[in-house]
């Protein structure tokens, strides 16, 4: 076997890894053997296997439904309405924490906590190394890993690391892997790595744990290892390594990305424009025959397109084709979005919803933080959409450094206004990347503690800061009718990758 990759545990188990399925594609068009492991939903599965200690009404009732439960997100019944689905993950994610309890250590569906260990300090990633037993996933690995060896004896392993929810188990993996074969390449990349790699004072944190960290797209580097030649034919991902795994959504669900950064980059928050990569992506005339050939190939319930954001080009693309399969994906509001007839067209195209950075609803805070959009056309494009029939995930970002009390109000008030053409709500509050524009002229102070921490805490220009923030979310924005009613309507843990789900139901 030359090489098994590696998807592992914490992050959300409702399709494959991209990542993956493209170098698994790569490796597979030159001829390669290759294993694909998704350690991710193997490891929930385990979990949710383990004896349950039910010592109070809600545990037992959770683990009584625990099959019915999964049988419901995985069969659709659950997404009939709100209340009957967060029922079903709530219970589910009762099992995962209570069957996490005996390890200091917090397992929900969409992320995973340590009590004493962080996954951006690097000391704690060298202990999670170094003691792998201590690990919450250890009696799945252990027996997954030894097995792995002892039959395949891979030349290289290498794992994907693109959440901080993955770094503390990734680690732990790689020490036991260590343990059984010194000889044994490890590899790790993934969009976290690369974060880490290109943060200021960057360097290896990992020297003497890791053989070979890979940054940006590993297609090429994957190729290298196994003795392919450099080269830059461009080949379909592949999906098969994935579907005996039984995911927790109704249908098979195509993770498609046609892109490598962000077409925009002009954002002064965004982490891509700090660590300065550069767009790069499948020309987007050839997506629509890209996701002709794979959805004959895989037979899709939803393709999930995963870029950064959908080009205004790839978006036209694909409302010129049938891809044979509802899509959904992350756009701007452009000016293409507000034209009724272009929606239609995105309509009849199969999109079933939409991903949109609003971030604010004060015209000032968005020309400041770059992002190159008008509230008037962001309006037009809400009810374009709305009237088109594709549901709008809409995402508000608040306390950012240009952001200020009554900018917050105004952007509740958009919101309001605009209630009617707006499905889903996103609300968080701002992280300032390191080494970003936005961060000029800020005082700023270690908002983690912790060496590979990509954020930094800072005072606000404009006393804005992060408590007065959450007071206003929790006791005005949120309570409003109108924007109370939207928020509502997020799926609990896997919010928009099961949003689509309601709208299609």
């Amino acid at each position: 076997m030359d090489i098994v990759l590696i998807h592992p545990p914490v992050s959300r188990p409702c399709e494959p890894p991209a990542g993956l399925a493209r170098l698994a594609g790569a490796l597979k068009a030159h001829g390669r053997q290759y294993m694909i492991i998704d350690a991710n939903m193997e490891g929930f599965m385990s979990l949710l296997a383990r004896k349950t200690a039910a010592e109070d009404t809600w545990t037992r009732r959770a683990a009584l439904h625990l099959e019915e439960n999964l049988s419901s997100i995985r069969g659709g019944r659950a997404f009939k309405n709100i209340g009957s689905y967060t029922k079903a993950v709530t219970e589910i994610n009762r099992i995962l924490e209570v069957n996490s309890q005996a390890f200091p250590a917090q397992v929900s569906l969409n992320n995973f906590r340590h009590d004493t260990l962080s996954p951006v300090c690097s000391a704690d990633l060298a202990r999670s190394f170094e003691h792998p037993e201590e690990n919450v996933f250890f009696s799945y690995f252990e027996n997954r890993l030894s097995s792995l060896m002892k039959e395949h004896a891979p030349r290289i392993v290498g794992f994907s690391l693109n959440f901080l929810s993955q770094a503390l188990t990734t680690f732990a993996m790689i020490g036991f892997l260590k343990r059984l074969s010194n000889g044994v390449k490890i590899i790790v990349g993934g969009s976290l790595v690369t974060s880490w790699m290109k943060r200021p004072g960057r360097g290896n944190p990992f020297s003497g744990l890791v053989d070979e960290l890979v940054i940006g797209p590993g297609e090429g580097r994957i190729l290298a290892l196994t003795g392919v030649a450099c080269c830059n034919e461009h080949t379909l991902p592949d999906y098969q390594p994935f579907w005996h795994y039984d995911y927790l959504s109704p249908g098979r669900v195509l993770p498609f990305s046609t892109s490598w950064g962000c077409y925009w980059s002009k954002c002064s928050f965004c982490p891509e424009k700090a660590e300065g990569n550069r767009y790069s992506g499948i020309p987007a005339g050839h997506v629509p025959a890209d996701l002709y050939a794979l959805t004959d190939m895989n037979s899709p319930d939803l393709i999930h397109v995963t870029d950064n954001a959908m080009s205004p080009a790839l978006l036209t693309a694909m409302a010129r084709h049938d891809p044979k399969a509802p899509w959904y994906g992350f756009a701007r509001f452009t000016h293409h979005l507000a034209d009724p007839d272009f929606c239609s067209a995105l309509k009849k195209s199969g999109c079933v919803m939409l991903q949109l950075g609003l971030e604010s609803g004060d015209q000032v805070v968005l020309d400041e933080l770059g992002k190159g959009i008008r509230l008037s056309e962001a309006a037009h494009a809400l009810a374009a959409l709305h009237d088109a029939g594709i549901a709008t995930y809409v995402y508000i970002l608040f306390g950012t450094p240009a952001e200020n009390e009554q900018s917050a109000r105004k952007t509740l008030a958009f919101v309001a206004a605009h209630a009617g053409t707006i499905d889903f709500l996103n609300i968080s509050i701002f992280n300032l990347p390191r080494g970003s524009i936005a961060s000029k002229g800020l005082e700023t102070y270690d908002f983690f503690d912790g060496d590979l921490s990509l954020y930094q805490g800072f005072v606000h220009p404009q006393g804005w800061d992060r408590s007065r923030v959450r007071q206003f979310l929790d006791k005005e924005f949120k309570r409003h009718p109108a924007v109370a009613r939207i928020v509502r309507n997020d799926p609990p843990y896997f919010t928009s990758n099961h949003a689509p789900f309601f709208v299609m139901n």
